[in-house]
């Protein structure tokens, strides 16, 4: 059995906003993180109080390094959390693994006969979270927290690489992910920014209670995840739960659609940053009066939101936004619209998730891209959307179905072949018909075949669907791979 730790598990196997591991990689950027014994020892009982130096926190014994913390999870996060995420798994159990990888010293809820220094606590998930917070306590900031229902990670990587900022890698944005990006946060760094993601209303508050935002950013809110809400207003106010610790007059950068007080980003005429065009991946911005030009790495109507939004959280820190808007394209997250080569095909991997906004951002954005060659998309299901699934499937392959700049379709989930069949059913033409080259309930050893036989060189793809359809499965990879 491979080692893994658990209160992992659910992380993993939900496909949530705000799920955990999207790569195993370890959880320290830049500079490591750095714990003296004596500060853990305050922290919790047991331990040692020598001079030796934790240099990393995990949770998963298989992404331990020499140096690290290794946080033994067990049991349930508590009321704060939806029960979906209690697992029966038990990080204990691999602890031994967590020793031969290099642990330092281990936080447990039952003491092991092991010899590393162990820190005791009732109840583990508490500890992660005291840890966090304590971690919180020794940052003097500025301090940004993101969330909304898409482009959260997207932003995170602009404001990190703009502002030189500390940010852990990948969607680390739920209730292990935040307080462990804390407890792994580089001390020196001149700033740091965190995600806070949900999936159920309750959520964002106690995480950024535990942030404690000098400026918080709301990106926008979509139908991601309604199913789990009564309303889109309910979906709102839990998103708005992020300027929860911010004063009225505080920091509060927000999307000028969602009619929410704080300063504004968008399209509006009286936004404080206001796109004004446009142009591939060149925008051109009025920011508080004054005309800018920016440059949008990976390009497109959405990431350019994405960027005004972290061009006036930058103004509004007095930091220098001169960086932020000449960004590269190879910082686009893996996953959310990276471009990757192959056999002189293009593949835009915008694999990592989905919602019916940022699946038509993302099929707007490629279908105006030029190319040499012929545009195929790979789509596949948009999940959590409860009562609205039918009607958003059948609205967007409605959206693309006769649009001439699409040569060809394959459709990916249950959710994609049921609104596919309605068409079909009421009579799709011909053309339609051509464009839609297979279906599948699922990935499968055929669906990157399908594409490949017909892929050539000067062509583009599109993959994009919800995490659990193509991400998880590694399915760019596998595409690239037959290519």
């Amino acid at each position: 059995m491979i080692p893994a730790i658990i209160g992992l598990v659910t992380c993993l196997t939900l496909g949530r906003e705000s799920g955990y591991y999207d790569a195993m990689e370890h959880q320290v950027t830049q500079q490591s993180a750095s714990w003296t014994m004596s500060e853990l020892a305050a922290l919790f009982a047991g331990g040692t109080t020598s001079g030796q130096q934790i240099t990393g926190v995990t949770v998963d014994s298989r992404l331990v390094e020499p140096g690290d913390l290794f946080v033994a999870l067990a049991g349930d996060p508590g009321e704060r959390f939806h029960p979906s995420v209690r697992s029966a798994a038990d990080g204990h159990d691999y602890i031994a693994d967590a020793l031969a990888r290099g642990a330092l010293a281990a936080l447990v809820s039952r003491p092991q006969d092991l010899p590393i220094p162990q820190f005791e606590t009732a109840d583990t998930y508490t500890g992660l979270w005291q840890l966090g917070a304590a971690a919180r306590a020794r940052l003097p900031g500025p301090v940004i927290a993101v969330t909304g229902s898409s482009g959260k990670t997207t932003a995170k990587t602009f404001l990190a690489a703009a502002l030189d900022a500390y940010a852990p890698p990948g969607s680390f944005n739920n209730h292990i992910g935040v307080p462990l990006s804390l407890a792994n946060a580089w001390q020196q760094a001149p700033a740091w920014v965190f995600e806070i993601g949900t999936s159920y209303p309750g959520e964002i508050q106690p995480l950024t209670e535990m942030v404690q935002p000098d400026l918080a950013i709301l990106l926008n809110v979509h139908n991601a995840h309604i199913e789990n809400f009564t309303s889109r207003d309910a979906l709102i106010e839990e998103k708005a739960a992020i300027f929860c610790t911010l004063p009225n007059s505080g920091l509060r950068v927000v999307h000028d659609e969602l009619g929410l007080s704080g300063y504004r980003f968008g399209h509006g005429h009286d936004s404080d940053a206001r796109i004004t065009s446009i142009h591939g991946d060149t925008m051109t911005l009025s920011l508080f009066g004054e005309p800018l030009t920016a440059r949008v790495p990976g390009g497109g109507a959405h990431r350019a939101l994405t960027l005004s939004a972290c061009v006036l959280a930058a103004k509004l820190l007095d930091l220098d936004i001169s960086p932020a808007l000449s960004l590269d394209d190879a910082i686009v997250p893996s996953g959310r619209g990276d471009v990757r080569f192959k056999g002189g095909v293009e593949v835009v991997d915008d694999s990592y998730n989905a919602n019916p906004n940022s699946m038509s951002a993302a099929l707007s954005a490629f279908l105006a891209e030029p190319a040499n060659g012929k545009r195929y998309a790979c789509l596949g299901d948009m999940r959590e959307l409860g009562d609205e699934s039918a009607t958003a499937h059948r609205e967007l392959l409605e959206s693309v179905a006769d649009d001439p700049a699409l040569h060809g379709m394959v459709l990916v989930g249950q959710a994609m072949q049921q609104a596919w069949s309605e068409m079909e059913a009421q009579g799709s033409n011909h053309q339609r018909r051509g464009r839609v080259l297979a279906t599948y309930g699922g990935v499968s050893s055929d669906t990157a075949a399908q594409l490949v036989a017909r892929l050539e060189p000067g062509d583009r793809v599109l993959v994009k669907g919800s995490n659990r359809v193509f991400w998880a499965e590694g399915f760019v990879d596998q595409l690239l791979a037959q290519l």
